[in-house]
């Protein structure tokens, strides 16, 4: 349904900041959330931030608040998730989602997943 593409991934230093971007496809709109979600090796996809192309309107985890933005530009179709003061722990692949009608960090209410993108912080 909803192609999505994940870029800015990289290595950076515990304390640095990166950069994700999620172009979406015309139909990501018709589905109002999106959403990051991030999976380390071993573990369970985790949420990480939701929002709403309508309003804006976001969800963050508490694992990330205070740290990570999450934003989107409706004329561009693409979603960002902005991540500062980075830590060894936040290494993982980052994944952007779409489908949901509402914020959720539910990842089985999201539908369509990019493809990912590898971030890795460095202590």
């Amino acid at each position: 349904q909803v192609h999505l593409v994940e870029s800015g991934g990289g290595l950076v230093q515990a304390g640095g900041s990166l950069r994700l971007s999620c172009a979406a496809s015309e139909g990501a709109f018709s589905n109002n959330a999106m959403a990051w979600f991030r999976q380390a090796p071993g573990k369970e996809r985790e949420f990480v931030a939701a929002i709403t192309w309508s309003t804006g309107s976001t969800y963050v985890s508490s694992s990330v608040k205070g740290r990570f933005t999450i934003s989107r530009d409706n004329t561009k179709s693409t979603v960002y998730l902005q991540m500062n003061s980075l830590k060894f722990e936040d290494t993982a692949v980052y994944y952007c989602a779409a489908g949901s009608r509402r914020l959720t960090g539910d990842r089985d209410l999201y539908g369509d997943w990019g493809q990912g993108t590898q971030v890795t912080v460095s202590s």
